[in-house]
């Protein structure tokens, strides 16, 4: 080799590893603290076209966590810039469509930007069944994948679904999280679902807040008692009067019986919180900020003031009303 070239060679050495040690120190280090970001913030489990449905994501010092994952949340989390690769935990409240059916779209998009780590999905039973039957449904995508030499690890090696009991479910060096069972099921006696399915509530304790998510509930002491001095509390938000409406005006209403009629409003009434409720919960759990999230259909209108303006009534603390990728 001619000494010109060597040199050459050696220079062109140097400035790469020179690039390269620049590119490593001038990366931004993980932000330290909490952020919460409302992903969507419909109550399902009609779709609507300027909401996504449920999905909150809490980011503590840098490590991302996703709380459901309903319709629209992917598109949502890619608006956001979200790297899908770097998610590895999510909760599930409970089993309804609105909370879980963009649940399989967030993992696949994870498994196809080069997620080779486990995601790990805990919530209440039928959490385990629920991601089973996610890599059925996406296994034929990733059979092709695979096949086509873009990716090697199958998705049954990323995917885990854990079904959890209340108490202390899961615990790292960013967030303690602890879930109870509250009132949202109440299904009745010989029916196919009773017993078997549980609706949950969350606490996540961070170095610096503490933010509880309701999911969906009827008034509950346990969900107030879990809220015990948040500096956040989450919670669905419902107007029995206004999904009424809102399911007449769809023509929804007409097409159910009068049984059908009738058990939808006594699940409104008993299985969601009125603004009222949630007003009394946070003052008696003397959390400091209340966020007014699953908004159902108010019929003509997305103004929500209203509603904000009735936990006020009642609360003397701050509350708010989630916009989809609002952050906290």
């Amino acid at each position: 080799m001619r000494k010109s070239t060597a040199l050459l060679l050696a220079a062109a050495a140097t400035f790469a590893f020179a690039d390269a040690t620049f590119a490593q120190s001038a990366a931004p280090p993980a932000k330290a603290g909490t952020k919460l970001i409302t992903v969507g913030t419909a109550g399902g489990p009609v779709p609507r076209a300027g909401r996504a449905q449920s999905a909150n994501l809490l980011i503590v010092n840098g490590t991302p966590y996703l709380i459901d994952a309903g319709d629209g949340t992917t598109r949502r989390l890619a608006k956001m810039k979200f790297s899908f690769r770097t998610l590895g935990t999510v909760f599930v409240t409970h089993g309804h469509n609105d909370h879980t059916g963009g649940l399989g779209m967030v993992l696949s998009s994870a498994w196809s930007a080069q997620r080779t780590q486990p995601i790990n999905v805990y919530g209440p039973p039928g959490t385990e069944a629920l991601i089973k039957a996610a890599i059925a449904y996406y296994g034929l995508d990733a059979e092709i994948r695979i096949s086509d030499g873009s990716r090697t690890v199958p998705i049954e090696k990323v995917f885990f679904g854990h079904d959890v009991a209340p108490g202390l479910v899961y615990q790292d060096a960013n967030i303690k999280v602890t879930a109870i069972e509250n009132t949202h099921f109440h299904h009745h006696p010989g029916s196919p679902a009773y017993g078997r399915h549980k609706s949950y509530s969350y606490r996540f304790e961070t170095p610096d807040r503490v933010i509880v998510f309701t999911g969906d509930t009827g008034a509950s002491d346990a969900v107030t008692a879990l809220a015990k001095d948040a500096d956040i509390l989450v919670t669905e938000v419902v107007s029995v009067e206004d999904v009424k409406e809102a399911a007449v005006r769809d023509g929804r209403w007409q097409a159910m019986s009068e049984r059908e009629q009738a058990e939808y409003i006594r699940h409104m009434e008993e299985e969601h919180l009125t603004p009222q409720q949630i007003g009394t919960m946070a003052a008696r759990a003397g959390v400091k900020t209340v966020i007014l999230s699953h908004l159902t259909r108010r019929p003509g209108t997305d103004d929500y003031t209203p509603w904000a303006d009735e936990v006020r009534k009642h609360f003397s603390g701050n509350v708010l009303v989630a916009k989809d990728l609002m952050e906290f």
